[in-house]
């Protein structure tokens, strides 16, 4: 059976609270939910903003991702929280754009959208991620 292994990068926030960025067994990777940091700041960016957040947020994603040996084409589900219902179509548009451009076989991840509160007032957006690596 296959170890358990924490994944960490400096190209993604340090977590906040007592959690890994990601985890590895055998060849599943789950990225845990990912806000709009910067990962050098620690700051929360784009206020106010949901498609600069979504962007943000997902290149979070991609680099913890990357960090485990994956990328948007081992994705194959995603979970995105939202704070309003209001946000979607932005997010959406953001989202599609971004995760499109790096799926290259075309079959984007399978998709959650969640309407519910979140840890920080100025995260509109969170997403976490589960990869499976051949």
């Amino acid at each position: 059976m296959a170890d358990k292994i924490a994944i960490s990068t400096t190209d993604a926030p340090a977590p906040a609270h007592t959690f890994s960025q990601g985890v590895r067994k055998g060849p599943v990777l789950q990225v845990s939910g990912q806000g709009p940091v910067d990962p050098v700041s620690n700051e929360y960016l784009h206020p106010g903003d949901v498609g600069a957040q979504t962007i943000r947020t997902l290149q979070n994603v991609e680099a913890i991702l990357a960090a485990g040996g994956a990328g948007f084409a081992d994705v194959v589900m995603l979970r995105v929280y939202l704070t309003t219902r209001d946000d979607f179509a932005a997010m959406n548009d953001a989202y599609g754009e971004f995760v499109g451009a790096r799926v290259g076989d075309g079959v984007l991840p399978c998709r959650t959208t969640v309407f519910t509160g979140l840890p920080r007032e100025e995260m509109l957006v969170e997403i976490d991620a589960l990869a499976v690596l051949d």
